[in-house]
């Protein structure tokens, strides 16, 4: 009777294992469906990204071939589908995924990771629509990445406090790889190509940049000159986003960018990103760290609080012209008082 037991249990656990498993694949193809409704788009996604004939990807579709690991990590990669996401479905567990980058020496994976990165991006301009939504209280990467002295400071300011180095390194031993700063200039360059923009600020960005250096300044990790140069992309940045607030959008590309100033301190720093089919969210963590969502579930939520956030902000671009200038010369006074 005992070994009944022990049989029958070995039964029902192998039957939800492969229960687990059929769901797993059933939501995979699913994920699929999403990407491309109809089967016809799908396959021929399938064939160009896999290599495969036609006759292979309907026996695939049709599952009377199952894809194969090596596949499914592929189209996982390519087409932004989270494997961890799938797994935890079941259990409505919201998926996120981050590769921390070491800055100041990127391992040969670090770059994979950034060039796919830069890819990513360079697609923007071959797309009709595209959003970018940016909720912050400090300097993010999307901003400073025009201005060289800023994006120093980031990564400075992000090996004093995560770096897997020495401790207290002075800002003028801090050399950025020369790979990251192609990434950079083109990452700056190509967030110009999304045509709609929209940066949420806390009203203290400035404020805390400013303090922030104040106190490098103050502990001798950076000197004097070093200051100015900062200074001076801060009045660059400054600058460039009253140029933005005026026209309602990049100089450049003459695409959309509004900007609100929140009325309540922001505590978390995140962003919404939306391409062709493909959405995506990020709470920025770690100073330069992405924690990276594709869950449909996680973007409305996303959405819904930077609607909301908007309700709780003022806008300076294009319109309430006396709004926007007096945000404009109280924090050119506090750059100058640095």
């Amino acid at each position: 009777m005992i070994y009944m037991c022990y049989f029958w249990s070995f039964l029902n656990d192998k039957k939800k294992k492969i229960e687990m498993n059929e769901a797993w694949y059933d939501i995979f193809m699913e994920m699929l469906y999403k990407k491309y409704p109809k089967k016809n788009q799908l396959t021929e996604a399938l064939m160009d990204l896999l290599c495969l004939e036609r006759e292979a990807v309907y026996r695939r579709l049709r599952k009377d071939v199952v894809f194969p690991a090596s596949e499914i990590m592929k189209i996982a990669t390519e087409w932004h589908i989270s494997l961890d996401e799938i797994t935890g479905a079941a259990s409505s567990k919201i998926s996120f995924s981050m590769h921390p980058i070491n800055y100041l020496a990127p391992s040969e994976e670090d770059m994979a990771f950034v060039q796919k990165r830069l890819k990513f991006l360079k697609n923007i301009e071959k797309i009709s629509y595209s959003e970018f939504i940016s909720v912050s209280n400090t300097v993010s990467r999307s901003m400073s990445a025009g201005f060289p002295q800023l994006y120093k400071f980031n990564i400075f300011k992000w090996a004093y406090q995560y770096g897997d180095g020495q401790d207290n390194i002075p800002y003028s031993q801090i050399i950025v790889p020369e790979k990251l700063l192609e990434e950079v200039a083109i990452y700056a360059q190509q967030m110009k190509h999304l045509t709609n923009t929209c940066y949420i600020l806390d009203e203290k960005i400035f404020e805390n940049v400013i303090e922030e250096i104040r106190f490098f300044h103050s502990i001798l990790l950076i000197t004097d000159e070093e200051k100015e140069l900062i200074k001076q992309d801060l009045y660059g940045l400054l600058d460039y986003l009253h140029e933005i607030a005026n026209a309602g959008c990049f100089p450049e590309t003459k695409n959309k960018v509004q900007i609100y100033i929140s009325m309540f301190n922001l505590s978390t720093n995140y962003s919404y990103f939306c391409y062709d089919e493909t959405e995506v969210c990020r709470i920025h963590t770690f100073l330069l760290y992405d924690n990276i969502c594709y869950n449909a579930q996680m973007i409305e939520k996303f959405k819904m609080w930077m609607q909301k956030k908007k309700r709780t902000s003022f806008k300076i671009s294009e319109v309430d012209e006396k709004s926007r200038i007096e945000f404009y010369m109280e924090r050119r006074r506090l750059i100058d008082e640095l």
